[in-house]
């Protein structure tokens, strides 16, 4: 893994690259002190996840994840401030920061994000490869009669149910609904962007406030068990795995912060990302 570094402190990239080398997270190839000197070298290193701090001298965090982003699509970006400010936080994940650690640096947060960014890259290298497969193979019809195959959708679907017991979903009673908006959503390759809950609801022929309503009721329980076990432990692996992969992880941390007392406000839930993740977890 290709890590590069940008913050206008050189203490701060000195930790950083100490941590990266004690847990073996991989390689440090290049870092910059500001963000005006560093777009050139990462577009020819083309490292797998860029370290950036939000406010620095001259161009600020965030201009530069945008730049960036535009040249190479594929760079993950780890966002790394001491700032709390909600409207920059929340500008920061829209230019395309996947995840935010806080300053101080907390050795333990770092490799817990790392090892994060880390299997999302392997998870998205393993789709694009089986993908390339079919289509070098001009397969990719082959592709799409097995995924429309009835015993696949119930493998699927198996998952699905597997997933929402580890979340300590199952006796939720929006459950039923989410696994009913899978089925569907598997059987006509759709993902939650094709369609609404209210076209969904239609389908089903159910109120579609009362079925929102139970699905949030139920992803909300999940989201909370999950806040739980980071707290308990961060490193666990459900919390790594599903803490971003169905749920945003800001909000999971807004949860986290609530159950210890620091905040007020619980983390909010996002119905389409929980679901869509659901069914691309049954790829793996």
């Amino acid at each position: 893994m290709k890590i590069y570094i940008i913050d206008d402190d050189i203490s701060v990239i000195k930790m950083l690259e100490n941590i990266i080398e004690d847990f073996d997270l991989g390689s440090v190839c290049g870092y910059s002190l500001n963000g005006n000197d560093c777009i050139e070298e990462i577009s020819a290193l083309s490292p797998n996840i860029v370290l950036i701090d939000l406010l620095m001298h001259g161009k600020d965090g965030i201009s530069v994840v945008k730049e960036l982003s535009n040249i190479n699509s594929d760079l993950n970006f780890i966002m790394i401030s001491q700032v709390s400010s909600k409207d920059l936080i929340g500008k920061a994940y829209a230019a395309g920061v996947d995840f935010y650690i806080n300053k101080p640096i907390n050795s333990i947060e770092v490799k817990t994000v790392i090892n994060n960014v880390a299997e999302k890259i392997k998870y998205k290298n393993t789709i694009q490869n089986i993908k390339s497969i079919f289509i070098n193979d001009s397969e990719h019809n082959m592709l799409s009669a097995i995924q429309n195959n009835e015993d696949i959708t119930k493998s699927k679907l198996k998952k699905v149910q597997f997933t929402l017991n580890k979340l300590g979903m199952t006796g939720e009673k929006g459950s039923s609904d989410i696994i009913s908006i899978c089925k569907y959503l598997i059987d006509k390759n759709l993902c939650m962007s094709d369609t609404s809950l209210i076209e969904l609801s239609q389908i089903f022929n159910v109120n579609s406030k009362s079925m929102e309503q139970r699905i949030r009721r139920a992803v909300a329980k999940g989201m909370s068990n999950i806040a739980h076990l980071g707290i308990e432990d961060n490193l666990n692996e459900i919390f790594i795995m599903y803490s971003n992969s169905l749920f945003n992880f800001e909000e999971i941390k807004a949860e986290m912060d609530l159950i210890r007392g620091k905040s007020s406000y619980s983390g909010k839930v996002n119905i389409r990302k929980f679901i869509d993740g659901l069914i691309i977890n049954t790829e793996y």
